[in-house]
């Protein structure tokens, strides 16, 4: 039997002297979760609710209990198996959450059972309890809820790192920043008002212009000829691109950089076309950027660089710099100087209509997966039943003052008699 320290649930180590005991034991059965499985690469009905055995803690690791899990472009393109080294399904989906520690492993002393915290995961988000190495989780500021930290966490800590470690923006520099209505695309904004006469410059569709006018300084229709309207918002270009699309807009984002200007690409949301995988769309993706020689950024004055924030936890080791971007975004947050923009929040149940919302560029900002929340059915069925029990009060109400009314006039009646 697993017990529980001060601050770590240990993990139980098995003892020969015990044997004898253990077989007149009865083994309990082991425990389950609800979470969200690919069972298969391509379109929505590939992710499926499934129960999985409860996961247990590693010597390194931290248990959590999910409150709330982020949703991003990536998981559209795992969804239909558009990107590299990914496991065989089925497999629990989601790179970001965040919740409650319910266990702590051996090794881990940073963080204790009962801290609030979030973490940025490899796959195993959407589910009702992940177990994730402690390196990769951070305790939440004093006042920060579960959602507001899903929001922040992978939006913004990319957000910081083009802007200010890749990107180098400084005051009165321009940025364009393609898809800003989304969770990075906002992150991208306020962050840049945290440096003086920023001018930001970004792409969207276009129903979603009204509502993100106000977060950036121009917002251009992403399908329109965007080059020309940026150049007659700056002949000269700008100092700062941000890509998360590929394709095309790498030729057209690169165009676009005046000298010294720097060429980001963090994304290649557009090998995502339809519902499942389409190789047509992948190639044509990748063909359409053009090469472009160290030569060529020598004779003109620009960089050209990419970001790859998984790729930079899990594969090179760089886990004590994202906890320092990390800090940087929570002490911010704390600050007052930035707030996550959440979009949707969205059952586990509902995950099919949260990624096409997703696939058709209809959020701003972030959407949210609550593993605790009600499926849309069951809350449109007790609205229903609250409907109808307010109509039978209203009924039994006005039967009611029906009846205290004839009383009164059989009374004032009979006085006038």
């Amino acid at each position: 039997m697993a017990e529980t320290g001060n601050v770590q649930a240990k993990i139980p180590i098995a003892d020969g002297n015990n044997d004898d005991q253990a077989k007149d034991e009865q083994p309990s059965p082991q425990k389950k979760i609800r979470a969200l499985v690919l069972s298969g690469f391509g379109g929505l009905k590939s992710v499926k609710i499934m129960e999985r055995l409860e996961p247990t803690v590693g010597k390194e690791e931290v248990l959590i209990r999910v409150k709330a899990s982020g949703m991003n472009f990536i998981d559209l393109m795992v969804r239909q198996g558009v990107i590299n080294n990914l496991p065989k399904t089925p497999f629990v989906m989601g790179f970001e959450c965040a919740g409650k520690v319910e266990a702590v492993g051996e090794e881990v002393t940073e963080l204790q059972v009962g801290d609030s915290v979030a973490a940025l995961t490899e796959y195993k988000a959407w589910a009702e309890l992940t177990n994730v190495p402690a390196k990769f989780v951070y305790k939440l500021p004093t006042g920060m809820s579960f959602q507001d930290a899903t929001a922040l966490l992978m939006s913004f800590v990319i957000a910081q790192i083009l802007l200010f470690d890749i990107g180098n923006i400084r005051k009165g520099q321009s940025v364009l920043v393609h898809s800003v209505g989304g969770g990075v695309g906002q992150a991208v904004a306020q962050l840049c008002k945290t440096v003086p006469d920023v001018i930001v410059i970004g792409t969207a569709s276009r129903h979603k212009h009204e509502s993100i006018k106000d977060s950036v300084t121009h917002v251009i229709d992403h399908d329109s000829d965007y080059v020309q309207e940026v150049k007659k918002l700056s002949q000269d270009g700008v100092d700062l691109v941000l890509d998360c699309l590929c394709g095309d807009d790498t030729n057209k984002g690169y165009s676009l950089l005046k000298p010294l200007g720097r060429y980001v690409l963090y994304g290649t949301s557009n090998v995502v076309s339809g519902e499942t995988k389409s190789f047509f769309t992948f190639a044509k993706s990748w063909w359409q950027v053009d090469k472009i020689s160290p030569m060529r950024l020598f004779d003109e004055n620009k960089s050209l660089t990419g970001f790859h924030l998984r790729h930079l936890l899990y594969q090179q080791g760089q886990d004590k710099y994202v906890r320092q971007v990390v800090n940087t975004v929570f002490e911010l947050w704390s600050n007052g100087k930035i707030k996550p923009v959440i979009d949707s929040t969205w059952a586990f149940e509902d995950v099919s209509e949260a990624m096409q919302k997703l696939h058709d560029r209809k959020n701003i900002g972030k959407i949210i997966l609550d593993p605790s929340m009600e499926p849309k059915s069951k809350q449109q069925a007790n609205a229903g039943k609250d409907k109808e029990t307010t109509d039978e009060k209203a009924v039994a109400g006005n039967r009611e003052t029906e009846k205290v009314n004839k009383e009164y006039e059989s009374s004032s009646s009979s006085s006038a008699k």
